[in-house]
């Protein structure tokens, strides 16, 4: 049965290709060839469906079409393609490599780990190491990628797989190894500018970030991603219609591509556009992650249009499932306070506004919460938010934040330092640890950290902060190991926590 499915999915691509074209399949093919060596993948899969119409059972055909199914993600229709050529007589150890990729794209990673085998060439390592990050396996990920290297250094695939996984980790200068290897394999290939330019925009070195999307965006034209990068790139800067301006050429390419639906809400909300965000995500609601951002300017939307008790639902959620995000509990308090649970909301927002970093936005929420409570604190709040030294604090933590954006690990520990009871602040030590840390001035971010923990001893961010200054100055290896377990199993969908396990777990090997 599921054979016959899959043939049928073939057909009806066959079909619809029947329909747009009656050229020379030759020449189509000839066509969807350049096109996919020219990565344009969309092109490719478009000129290969017209030629299948007219050789429906050519293989190199067949085979051209499965391998940009997979290079555009889709799964289905890559499995359709390689079931034709397995009951044609293909095989050999590429079939192999891409119905496991194929059964990734279909969320069977599982499935995928079984039919690599015990093969132990580069690319079966690659795909393991996709499949164990589906599975949120992040050691046995990294493992794998550094098993592939050791087969092959220079493949580029599995080295551009290391270098993403290596900037999660907020590794930079392995990273930039990684990157600076796929400059020599594929300068010119779409990958490489797209990683160099992530690499350089991690970093906080917006101008080169820029650079790089720029010269991917004209040598791919027909490419969504560098246009998506630039929009995400504009909005970090504060540049929003700048950011529009990109997002509308890449829906040009791709209206419903998943990364201009996520740029379109997130811009819409800086906005306060609540209508378009709802507009765009109405329908896709209930397949969101709760912790996602879509998900919470959805329910962000719901609350600002009128119905704030599924707001409240949304944003509970969303921070059962990721308790250390800010966003999610200011939310959760204004969507109490509007339904008229005041009383939740000031302990909702509670661990915000006593932190010394709480700015105007967490203290009027507070204010607004305890006096709806008739809550004794709000004379201490009120007289916290009216405070002359508030604009001064709030001064410092800018300060801070945007020296940790450019990497200015001293001017980020200076500015912090100078906030008025940072010392018994969680957070305002856990972001002084990493800059001291960044320093490699390790005893001091041993302190920092450790006095964070001690502050906030069920934080997964002060665990793993202290556990990742042990990381990275390579010290106390039993307890760096421990708490970094504990983090990640208090926030198993953290990605940099995963990774950072990941690493954790590699060098106590």
């Amino acid at each position: 049965m599921v054979s016959v499915m899959k043939r049928t999915a073939l057909l009806a691509l066959l079909l619809l290709a029947s329909a747009c074209s009656r050229t020379d399949p030759a020449a189509q093919f000839a066509a969807a060839q350049k096109a996919f060596a020219a990565e344009d993948y969309a092109a490719a899969r478009a000129q290969v469906l017209g030629a299948l119409e007219g050789d429906g059972s050519n293989r190199d055909m067949l085979l051209l079409y499965a391998r940009t199914q997979l290079r555009l993600g889709d799964g289905d229709g890559a499995q359709a393609a390689l079931t034709h050529l397995e009951e044609a007589g293909f095989s050999g150890p590429e079939l192999v490599h891409m119905k496991a990729k194929a059964a990734i794209l279909r969320g069977q990673p599982q499935a995928a780990l079984n039919l690599l085998g015990q093969d132990n060439g580069a690319e079966a390592w690659r795909l393991r190491a996709a499949a164990e990050s589906a599975l949120d396996n992040a050691p046995a990920a990294l493992e794998a990628l550094r098993r592939g290297l050791a087969a092959n250094p220079r493949h580029y695939a599995l080295v551009h797989d290391y270098a993403r996984f290596l900037i999660a980790a907020q590794d930079y200068p392995a990273a930039g190894k990684a990157v600076e290897t796929l400059r020599q394999i594929g300068p010119a290939r779409l990958d490489t500018l797209m990683m160099t330019g992530t690499l350089a925009a991690e970093q906080g070195q917006f101008d080169g970030a820029e650079s790089s999307y720029k010269a991917a965006a004209k040598a791919f034209p027909s490419r969504i991603e560098p246009l998506t990068a630039l929009a995400s790139l504009a909005e970090m800067q504060g540049r929003i219609d700048a950011a529009g301006s990109f997002v509308a050429q890449a829906a040009k390419i791709g209206p419903g591509h998943p990364e201009v639906i996520d740029l379109t809400v997130l811009l819409a909300s800086e906005k306060g556009d609540w209508e378009t965000v709802r507009k765009t995500l109405v329908g896709r609601e209930t397949s969101l992650d709760p912790r996602s951002a879509n998900a919470m300017s959805y329910a962000e939307a719901l609350l600002r249009l009128g119905h704030p008790e599924q707001a409240r639902a949304m944003f509970a959620q969303a921070l059962l499932l990721s308790p250390q995000n800010p966003y999610a509990r200011i939310m959760l308090a204004e969507a109490q306070l509007a339904v008229g649970d005041a009383r939740s909301a000031l302990r909702t927002v509670q661990p915000l506004s006593s932190s010394v970093l709480a700015g105007e936005r967490e203290l009027d929420l507070a204010v607004r919460a305890a006096t709806a409570a008739r809550d004794p604190s709000v004379g201490a709040l009120t007289a916290r938010l009216q405070s002359p030294a508030l604009k001064l604090n709030q001064q410092l933590v800018s300060a801070g934040q945007s020296a940790l954006v450019r990497q200015d690990w001293s001017a980020a520990l200076a500015a912090f330092g100078k906030i008025p009871g940072h010392e018994n602040d969680a957070e305002a030590l856990r972001l002084m640890a990493i800059a001291a840390s960044r320093l490699g001035q390790v005893d001091l971010a041993f302190g920092y950290a450790d006095r964070a923990l001690e502050l906030a001893p069920r934080n997964a961010d002060m665990m793993h902060t202290a556990a990742l200054v042990r990381l990275e100055a390579g010290r106390d290896r039993d307890q760096m190991l421990r708490l970094m377990k504990q983090a990640s199993q208090l926030d198993p969908a953290n990605r940099l926590f995963r990774v950072d396990l990941a690493r954790a777990v590699a060098t106590n090997g």
